[in-house]
């Protein structure tokens, strides 16, 4: 959970404080540099959508990261990292969040599938009016992927200008 040092933390007018902490993990997704896996298979750490409109969603989206039908029924084992990491985007997006917090989302991932999941995400944060906060060391990649850009440097945030 984000606990706040100073001021408030707050998704369209709520509170994190104010919202039951499932509740609100599921308004406003993490994506951790490194996910983790608790079960044996891909199909496991996805909830099954009754609707069929989000089934076919879902397949649209695995799909568009490069994956197979059968994607769910493979073992956590056989991933690559890349892999891993396209997984844990679309087990991230599954709740449809109204906010990403993406902590190096295309580490580990080739050039052809760093451009996937920008447009993937752009899609996403599109079609769903999301919040993102991109963490990434590449400033290339924050200028194709952001309006704003903000450096971390002795725990002082300072926006970066830059043209667009």
């Amino acid at each position: 959970d984000i606990d706040p040092c100073t001021g408030k933390i707050s998704l369209h007018g709520t509170e994190s404080v104010l919202a039951p902490p499932p509740e609100w993990r599921k308004q406003a997704g993490l994506l951790p540099s490194e996910s983790v896996w608790w079960f044996d298979t891909v199909g496991e750490h996805f909830p099954v959508s009754q609707n069929e409109y989000w089934k076919q969603k879902d397949i649209k989206c695995f799909e568009a990261l490069s994956f197979e039908t059968d994607v769910l029924n493979w073992k956590i084992s056989r991933l690559s990292s890349g892999e891993r990491q396209r997984l844990a985007i679309l087990r991230l997006i599954a709740n449809r969040p109204k906010a990403l917090l993406l902590d190096e989302p295309t580490a580990n991932l080739d050039a052809e599938n760093i451009t996937r999941v920008e447009k993937f995400l752009e899609t996403y944060r599109l079609e769903n009016q999301a919040a993102v906060i991109w963490v990434s060391h590449d400033i290339e990649q924050l200028g194709r992927v952001s309006n704003r850009r903000f450096l971390l440097k002795n725990s002082t945030f300072t926006e970066l200008q830059f043209d667009v």
